[in-house]
């Protein structure tokens, strides 16, 4: 199981959760959407069954099973979204349980033989599994799984309110609880923004990534049965461009190879080319340019939500880049870009 280790030291998130109580009964599902990549099959207390085949003929003698699942206890039956299946109690010769029928959508029955069985249910991530028994007389009990689950959709802003664009973001899901090895269980990775993830009620541990060098942030995020929870991260990080001009606000020098360095001089970033863009943690740092067999550097800070233009300027030496103005083209392409 990939597995994230909890005590790297990056900062923790200041995470704004709305939760929004569905109306179940309205037309529109808030849980409808569901990211690409949900397993159709999860089975928390079931290990090993054996894959879908031709499935089971349907005896003469069986009978009618009825199986609804809910949110909460409280809840109505869900009309769609829930993946059913029926395994046999039994394990087969291989030791694996047989899996005797299958279903999508919402409340279900199912022909099956007397019996002992398990029932799955699964709403995107949320499960829930019930071992149960089919009488050869009497009254067929229906069958009832409550899922206990929510859903999240997940935002980020960077400073106060600076928009985040979608393809700059990723989050990765994991379990709240920290183990002995001080990691904590992957549940999901690679999450989408503003995706809807169905999960059992619970809190998790929620990593957002903003590029991919040092703009990580964590925050614990509760997740209600039957709710529908939105969590806004906030980011202390902004996307730098680096230029090397001949003049302040001219035009980049191609064949440049730059090295970004943290206040302590560790390399963070490395890149070749006319323009260096790269989204950086709120900070100090150090660019450094290569053009040629000149050098040139310059200290400049990172300031949350700020994105903004780095020039180095040929000709100067390294005593003189840092006095240099960020000059109005670095000044308006900070305003102009809220993103």
């Amino acid at each position: 199981m990939t597995r994230i280790n909890s005590t790297a030291s990056l900062a923790i998130a200041t995470a704004l959760l709305v939760a929004l109580t569905p109306s179940w009964a309205a037309a529109v599902d808030p849980f409808a959407a569901s990211p690409s990549g949900e397993p159709k099959l999860k089975l928390p207390g079931i290990n090993s069954f054996s894959p879908a085949g031709e499935p089971p003929a349907v005896p003469k003698d069986a009978r009618t099973v009825r199986c609804d699942a809910k949110l909460t206890a409280n809840g109505p039956a869900m009309q769609n979204g829930i993946s059913w299946h029926v395994f046999s109690a039994i394990p087969g010769q291989d030791g694996k349980l047989q899996l005797i029928a299958a279903s999508d959508g919402g409340s279900h029955t199912f022909r099956l033989a007397p019996g002992d069985y398990f029932l799955n249910a699964a709403f995107g991530r949320a499960t829930a599994t019930k071992r149960f028994t089919v009488p050869a007389s009497g009254d067929v009990p229906n069958q009832e799984l409550v899922l206990d689950a929510g859903g999240i959709v997940l935002h980020a802003v960077s400073g106060s309110d600076t928009k985040i664009p979608d393809k700059d973001l990723k989050f990765s899901i994991y379990t709240n609880d920290v183990q002995d090895d001080g990691e904590r269980g992957l549940v999901m990775q690679d999450v989408a923004p503003n995706s809807v993830v169905r999960l059992n009620s619970g809190t998790y541990h929620v990593v957002s990534t903003y590029g991919s060098l040092n703009a990580v942030i964590r925050a614990d995020i509760q997740i209600a049965a039957g709710k529908l929870t939105q969590a806004t991260i906030q980011h202390r990080a902004a996307r730098i461009t680096f230029k090397l001009v001949s003049s302040v606000g001219g035009e980049a020098i191609a064949d440049t190879a730059w090295s970004i360095l943290t206040a302590s001089g560790d390399i963070i970033a490395e890149n070749v080319g006319a323009f260096a863009t790269m989204v950086l943690s709120e900070g100090n740092y150090t660019a450094v340019a290569r053009n040629k067999d000149k050098i040139y550097q310059r200290d400049f800070e990172v300031k949350a939500g700020r994105n903004s233009d780095v020039e180095l300027l040929l000709g100067r030496d390294d005593a003189n880049q840092n006095q240099i103005p960020q000059g109005a083209a670095s000044t308006a392409a900070e305003m102009a870009s809220p993103d």
